[in-house]
């Protein structure tokens, strides 16, 4: 699957949502829904967050996972804690 745009081709503004489809029926829901602060994320760091959340949260497991020290493991968290903190609305914080 490819993964969701989050900028705009043409000026660089972030994307929003404008609809939703439900493949197995064909209804459609359209409004403005924003991207969650994880879509905003490389695919590098989308896929740390997904294997850090399958191994429980264990840095340790996720650093012989990704064959790194674990320092290694906490830095990386750390910066894709403080993305996730830059990226959040106002409204969220």
């Amino acid at each position: 699957m490819n993964k969701i745009p989050t900028c705009c081709p043409s000026c660089t503004a972030q994307l929003a949502v404008r609809s939703l489809a439900c493949e197995a029926c064909g209804t459609e829901v359209s409004g403005s829904y924003g991207l969650t602060s994880l879509h905003l994320l490389d695919p590098s760091d989308q896929e740390f967050v997904q294997s850090f959340i399958l191994s429980s949260g264990s840095l340790k497991e996720m650093a012989s996972i990704l064959g790194v020290s674990y320092p290694t493991v906490r830095n990386r968290l750390n910066a894709i804690i403080d993305q996730l903190q830059i990226d959040k609305p106002d409204t969220e914080r």
